[in-house]
């Protein structure tokens, strides 16, 4: 029964979060029209690469499915740099994942995560993207592991871009997402607060998220509770914070498509900064958390308490109901083709 309890108040922790970022993410998906990014990108330089970063970064895309949008802009003419610059900010951060994360994490790990994500896409971008003066190849995408499905869609009207992240997006966060609630409550059920103290924290835990997450599919959104089940169980805030800017930069998937799209050098950068700035970045979070005697701990005292409860519960119905698709082609397609 505690179990039940404390993943029933996780989850009325999450969901007005995860609705209120899911509904900033279709929106996004409507005024911002992969063309305009296309033109942005081409040019080689740090500028791309910046701006890649930057447009990159609250949209709401998995480590999955940016990789044919990131490929559909390399085609259509994005620098090597500012493909990849994309290819890591994207997946490690989004309007979405930022919401969740205040909900569950605290301010301090809602402002460090994005900040490093760009850091670390705009490194790698200058790390691949350095005295390269090829052109992009003019052809159409290539398939990926998620196939034509989460591709972005070509419309930009509103309801279309609601349709995109209520639909498509949750469904390829979800199973990830289930599975760290679950996690999430079972660490603050069963494990001791102690437990994981001893080596969570230091170069060798941070090391370990690394190797754990760079080979996995989670996306921002779903890594998000298991980080705060990690944070529960003991993890320094700065390994967790590796673990979630890892864990979605990158997949089995994407690292072979950056080898045979980009290049060696492309990958070596592409893995190589991933982990080198996120480490640093953990390691930094350690210290100043101890410094300033900063509190961040997961699940963050149930912060559904500083909203009506009827509110929370609303949310957790509709993300139900759009979860099952017959329920979301009946409710969502009449209110949003209203």
């Amino acid at each position: 029964m505690n179990f039940l309890n404390n993943l029933y108040l996780l989850s009325l922790d999450a969901a007005p979060l995860l609705v209120m970022g899911l509904v900033l993410a279709g929106l996004m998906k409507a005024w911002i029209p992969n063309a305009l990014l296309e033109r942005q990108l081409g040019k080689p330089g740090i500028g791309s690469v910046i701006k890649a970063a930057l447009f990159g970064a609250p949209m709401p895309l998995c480590s999955c499915g940016v990789l044919p949008v990131a490929m559909g802009l390399r085609r259509a003419g994005a620098s090597k740099g500012a493909t990849v610059s994309f290819l890591i900010s994207t997946p490690e951060t989004g309007v979405d994942s930022i919401a969740l994360s205040y909900g569950l994490l605290g301010p301090v790990m809602t402002i460090a995560r994005p900040i490093v994500a760009i850091v670390n896409a705009i490194a790698a971008g200058l790390l691949t993207g350095w005295n390269d003066s090829k052109p992009a190849i003019q052809e159409e995408a290539t398939t990926s592991c998620c196939s034509k499905r989460s591709a972005a869609p070509t419309k930009t009207n509103w309801r279309e871009g609601l349709h995109y992240t209520f639909g498509r997006l949750l469904e390829d966060m979800l199973p990830w997402l289930l599975v760290g609630m679950l996690f999430a409550a079972a660490v603050q059920t069963f494990v001791p607060a102690a437990w994981l103290a001893e080596w969570g924290r230091g170069p060798l835990a941070m090391v370990v998220m690394v190797l754990v997450g760079i080979p996995m599919y989670i996306c921002a959104s779903a890594s998000t509770p298991i980080a705060a089940g990690l944070l529960m169980a003991g993890v320094s805030p700065g390994a967790v914070l590796v673990f979630m800017l890892a864990g979605p930069a990158s997949n089995i998937a994407a690292v072979g498509m950056v080898h045979k799209e980009l290049g060696r050098r492309a990958l070596v950068a592409y893995l190589g900064t991933v982990s080198t700035i996120s480490i640093a970045a953990g390691l930094l979070l350690d210290q100043l958390v101890s410094l300033f005697n900063w509190e961040i701990s997961g699940g963050q005292a149930h912060q559904h308490s500083m909203l009506p409860e009827w509110l929370a519960v609303a949310a957790l119905v509709v993300l139900a109901v759009a979860a099952i698709k017959p329920l979301r082609q009946q409710t969502f397609g009449r209110l949003l083709n209203a």
